[in-house]
């Protein structure tokens, strides 16, 4: 082994207490057996001893000292982190700019609603809508009679009578039959209706009580005439007849002011008579648009409040009693009269008369519009039937100057087939709704008629499959109108904007059509109207 001094690797020493050296025996030079564990194996000592200056000898280049490296920034790889960062909120930010309802917030040249093309140059604007045109040129009879020529021929309408009116001048423009007196199915409520705004208050609210009984714990629950009272909750508008009074606030009322009520009974006697109209059949009550009458009932009788279309209830105003005594924890006690002066233990109103008119017109409400002719019957002296109402309707219209010749009405909805109007009158009551102000006497109260008629594909029942055919399409959205349906029946009364924007007033009456053919060729000679330019 050469010498520590030969500039070889130093052999380790062991030095002893009196300073005698000696080679260490171990194990320098000697190569460990294979099978001793790796925490034994003697690693390699790094050169403890530089060598001499003579013995020196330039590295290799393999084996040149490597180039002292500056130490590393640890700025750099936060400056990393961050550009990362900034690319991942700009990928994001890309990414919710390219979504629609984003793009669209922004207003980005991409969005799906942004400009197609250039801003349009701002026009003149006014407050006031444009009414009717009432002062030009007038329609003509022969300009109507042209326009009208071949949907009047359509073999579907069977038998048609008809009437158009213009309401500005009153001038006939178009007649077929119209004093002759048909079946008018539910074009009936144009003269409830009409009856009611003449000789009612408009403001007129339905009153619905609840009263104390004549024995300790029972109450009353009195039928004032209001058939619209909700089932719903409170918080809750009627879809259907919008602003009427809740069961829940009447009970509420009541358990406040007399806690512990043991039983509830109703007092119908306000409506008397027959609970359905000569000319009815057996199916029309209950059915899904009319029950037996009752001077109080929630939602029509309707099983579901919020559907026109749902079944009624049979003997809908005991039905509300027995439901407000469960209400109440009360058990239900049948039909009483209530005392006169009995304490009012809750009271809840309808909607105005005018929105009952409306609510009729539009649902064609059977029901409401026979609770509203009885109200004319108690205007008028009659009693609440269906003999008063009719009775009632026929005089008030007579009174107010209508000509009422061949009238006959056994109800004030149009279920009954027994029932017999002229397109004349229907024509002469919407004319006079429609006239200018001023014009006609009845027109101020008549004008609410007006607002409660269905418009063309929608509203009300001409919402659905009406209008939508391609000879009628175009009357859609201008026509306003009351239907009218039975078996073998199909009538239309209402008005319309012509071309030349002037409104033409018509009742269309075919008895002795197929429901579907005639209702769409009645709607024919509707739309007809709208495409007049019949000056």
């Amino acid at each position: 082994m050469p010498s520590a001094s030969a500039g070889s690797l130093a052999r380790p020493q062991r030095i002893e207490p009196d300073g005698q050296r000696f080679d260490a025996e171990a194990t320098v030079g000697i190569e460990r057996p294979t099978q001793f564990p790796a925490a034994f194996q003697q690693q390699p000592q790094p050169r403890t001893e530089p060598p001499r200056p003579d013995q020196q000898q330039p590295p290799s280049a393999a084996e040149a000292p490597p180039v002292e490296e500056p130490p590393k920034k640890k700025r750099k790889g936060k400056l990393i982190a961050l550009v990362v960062v900034v690319l991942l909120v700009l990928a994001g930010g890309g990414v919710a700019a390219a979504m629609p309802k984003v793009s669209n917030r922004l207003g980005l040249p991409w969005a799906p609603n942004a400009p197609k093309g250039d801003s349009p140059e701002p026009a003149a604007a006014t407050r006031q809508l444009a009414g009717p045109d009432n002062t030009g040129q007038a329609p003509t009879a022969n300009g109507v009679k042209s326009v009208l020529a071949s949907a009047a021929g359509n073999g579907a309408l069977g038998q048609l009578t008809g009437s158009v009116i213009d309401p500005v001048t009153g001038t006939v423009l178009w007649d077929r039959g119209s004093s002759t007196p048909v079946t008018p199915a539910s074009t009936t409520k144009v003269l409830t209706s009409a009856a009611a705004l003449l000789s009612l208050d408009h403001n007129l609210r339905l009153s619905t009580k609840i009263v104390q009984g004549a024995d300790p714990g029972t109450v009353v629950l009195v039928g004032g005439g209001d058939t619209t009272i909700t089932n719903l909750p409170l918080g809750t508008d009627s879809p259907l007849y919008p602003g009427a009074a809740h069961v829940d606030d009447l009970v509420a009322q009541v358990k406040k002011a007399a806690p512990g009520v043991k039983k509830v009974q109703v007092d119908l006697s306000l409506f008397k008579g027959a609970t359905t109209a000569p000319g009815w059949e057996a199916g029309d009550a209950p059915s899904t648009y009319a029950t037996q009458m009752a001077p109080v009932m929630a939602d029509g009788g309707r099983l579901s409040p919020k559907d026109n279309n749902s079944q009624r209830t049979a003997n809908a105003g005991s039905a509300l009693a027995s439901s407000i005594a469960s209400k109440l924890g009360a058990s239900p006690g049948g039909q009483a009269s209530a005392a006169k002066d009995a304490k009012v233990l809750g009271e809840v109103k309808s909607a105005p008369l005018t929105e009952l008119v409306s609510d009729l017109m539009v649902l064609s409400d059977d029901v409401l519009a026979e609770a509203i002719a009885r109200q004319v019957a108690l205007a008028n002296g009659e009693e609440a039937s269906y003999a008063g109402g009719a009775k009632a309707t026929i005089k008030v219209l007579k009174d107010h100057g209508f000509d009422v010749s061949g009238v006959e009405l056994s109800d004030g909805s149009g279920i009954s087939s027994l029932n017999r109007i002229p397109a004349r009158l229907l024509t002469q009551l919407l004319a006079a709704a429609a006239a200018p102000e001023g014009k006609n006497p009845s027109t101020g109260k008549l004008r609410p008629v007006l607002a409660g008629l269905p418009v063309a594909g929608g509203s009300g029942t001409l919402a659905d499959k009406r209008f939508d055919t391609p000879a009628s399409q175009a009357g859609r959205g201008w026509v306003r109108a009351k239907t009218g349906t039975l078996t073998g029946v199909n009538t239309l009364a209402g008005l319309v904007l012509d071309q030349d924007g002037r409104v033409l007033v018509f009742a269309f009456m075919s008895n002795g059509s197929d429901t579907d053919p005639g209702r769409d060729a009645i709607d024919v000679l509707a739309t007809s109207l709208r495409k007049c330019g019949c000056a």
